[in-house]
């Protein structure tokens, strides 16, 4: 049993097809699709944990026993990394896009807010969550976001914490983007949900960034030609040169052959 189908048989919820790449069950779903499953399960009051692998975080899950243990218990994976619909492709069981966090929190974000869904957003740049939820929300989002912007450090502060979970007590979101990166996201998605266990929680990065225009995404044909890597790192190289060049090319390489040995070995 896949963990998607797993946290559906003990909740009760609908399940989502997956398939396999390199060992991890991806979602084989649209953003569309996986907007409305949400959104339904979340007016339904079951809760889940949707995580968004690029190359970075199938890397870790691979390679870092701690890390797969952090996330055992998410429900969905969608393909963020375009390298990872190519090696669907490639094992002869392709996925039908590439479904991204950024994608996925866009339409979430319109759709719960049409839902009268509540939402919070914790992370990003200082003032990125409220301009992100102005620009999806250009009706007025007091109804239904809260945003949090904790400081550098504030997993270590006492304080900061107990900010975030009087959020979630006093709140009771129904669905919470973490945007801080891989893995603090997820160490703070894996602290936060037993305060919020009917919620949906997903992690999604630098997409407050994205929404509010402090960060440039990449142009379309460089995201659909796998080349987003690259305009992330003409933007921050000093942060991304060796999580990119170091890991994320060598890994995606051997992403790339293991799928099309799998291939082989299945014809």
């Amino acid at each position: 049993m896949t963990p998607s189908a797993a946290s559906a048989a003990a909740t009760g919820g609908a399940t989502l097809p997956t398939i396999a790449v390199d060992g991890l069950p991806f979602v084989a779903s649209t953003v569309p699709q996986l907007t409305e499953h949400i959104v339904s399960e979340a007016l339904a009051g079951r809760g889940g944990w949707v995580v968004t692998p690029n190359v970075d975080i199938l890397r870790r899950w691979r390679q870092e026993p701690e890390f797969r243990a952090l996330v055992a218990d998410a429900n969905v994976f969608t393909a963020d990394g375009r390298p990872i619909v190519w090696a669907s492709q490639l094992q002869g069981t392709p996925l039908p896009t590439r479904l991204t966090g950024s994608d996925l929190f866009v339409k979430l974000v319109a759709r719960a807010h049409q839902a009268g869904l509540r939402m919070a957003l914790i992370g990003g740049n200082e003032g990125a969550a409220e301009a992100a939820a102005d620009t999806l929300i250009p009706q007025g989002h007091d109804a239904t976001v809260r945003c949090l912007c904790p400081p550098f450090g504030f997993e270590q502060k006492p304080e900061e914490m107990a900010r975030l979970e009087r959020l979630l007590t006093d709140w009771q979101p129904q669905i919470v983007f973490i945007g801080l990166g891989s893995p603090k996201q997820e160490k703070l998605i894996a602290r936060l949900r037993p305060l919020a266990p009917n919620a949906w929680f997903l992690g999604v990065g630098v997409s407050f960034s994205f929404v509010a225009g402090d960060v440039k995404r990449a142009p379309g044909w460089m995201q659909r030609s796998g080349l987003e890597w690259l305009h992330r790192l003409v933007q921050e190289p000093g942060r991304l040169a060796h999580r990119y060049l170091v890991d994320g090319v060598p890994f995606a390489l051997g992403l790339l052959w293991r799928a099309s040995r799998a291939r082989k070995r299945v014809s």
